[in-house]
């Protein structure tokens, strides 16, 4: 009995063991899938002027790895470290000013009463229905007329505006989740208004704060369409514009290694955001797993 008690346990088992080897081979292929393009795009910003325009089949540099894309492209016009510049400031900016602005907004919908405000936070949700293209020439003349076109603040401010609807979303459903019994006990000790919001919230809402954060930071740093019309002066360029201009070639001829060095140097930042979240995450899985 104890024999044929132990066997379908031990099936059970094998094929358990089965589905997760099947599991693990599928995730690791997807991520083959998905990383091929951008190793593909890194090797090639390393070959030489004269192979940079040849087939990319193979990708890698077949006379050594060069740095000659990179130069060439930091040679375009302004350094590329000063388009990086503008790109990080634009970015850095509007994850700030995104955080700020739907924290105080997400917690003014989730905890307080007010006249009109189902209406209120439907008609915030509603204009991400708007295509951004609509808005664009509007957007324009109102910068001019106040001065602010063609700078980077106002970049940020374009930005933000268009990353609030989704950011005020989250932070109110993250502020939803808190029960209402610890402000309750904040309030009975003596917390209220801001110091509560910084003190108490503030730790408990801080994964909605990071989703929201990079979401607004890796969206700015890849727009494209708003940095092209609204910065008129090549010094203020983003990287995703510089890359274009560098993409349009200089009498027709495209550099298509500058090309593959600036999609890279775009990548960076991505990266390393991406290692640092799966740095937190392996530390949250540990830290679960001690409790």
């Amino acid at each position: 009995m104890t024999a044929m008690a132990r066997s379908p346990r031990l099936r059970r088992k094998g094929r358990m063991r089965h589905h997760r080897l099947l599991f693990h081979a599928a995730a690791i292929l997807t991520a083959i899938i998905f990383l091929v393009p951008l190793v593909w795009v890194v090797l090639a910003s390393f070959r030489g002027p004269v192979e940079a325009g040849a087939p990319p089949i193979p990708p890698w540099p077949q006379q050594g790895f060069v740095l000659d894309s990179y130069t060439r492209l930091n040679n375009f016009g302004t350094p590329i470290l000063h388009h990086a510049t503008n790109s990080l400031f634009v970015s850095v900016g509007t994850a700030l000013l995104t955080i700020a602005v739907s924290l105080l907004a997400g917690y003014g919908f989730s905890r307080f009463r007010f006249p009109l405000k189902g209406l209120a936070f439907v008609l915030i949700l509603a204009t991400i229905m708007i295509p951004f293209q609509s808005i664009l020439t509007p957007l324009f003349l109102l910068l001019a007329k106040l001065g602010m076109q063609n700078t980077l603040v106002s970049l940020v401010f374009v930005y933000t505006t268009l990353q609030l609807p989704f950011s005020v979303f989250m932070m109110r459903n993250a502020f939803d989740a808190i029960p209402r019994e610890i402000e309750e006990a904040a309030r009975i000790d003596g917390l209220r208004g801001i110091p509560m919001l910084v003190q108490v919230m503030l730790p408990l809402v801080a994964p909605g704060i990071v989703t929201v954060g990079l979401f607004a930071f890796l969206n700015a740093w890849n727009e494209f369409l708003a940095a092209l019309v609204l910065l008129t002066d090549q010094s203020k360029f983003t990287l995703p514009v510089l890359i274009s201009s560098v993409r349009s070639g200089r009498y027709g001829a495209v550099d298509w290694g500058a090309v593959q060095a600036g999609v890279t140097l775009m990548m960076i930042p991505c990266l390393i955001l991406f290692l640092l979240l799966q740095r937190s995450y392996i530390r949250g899985l540990t830290a679960g797993a001690v409790k």
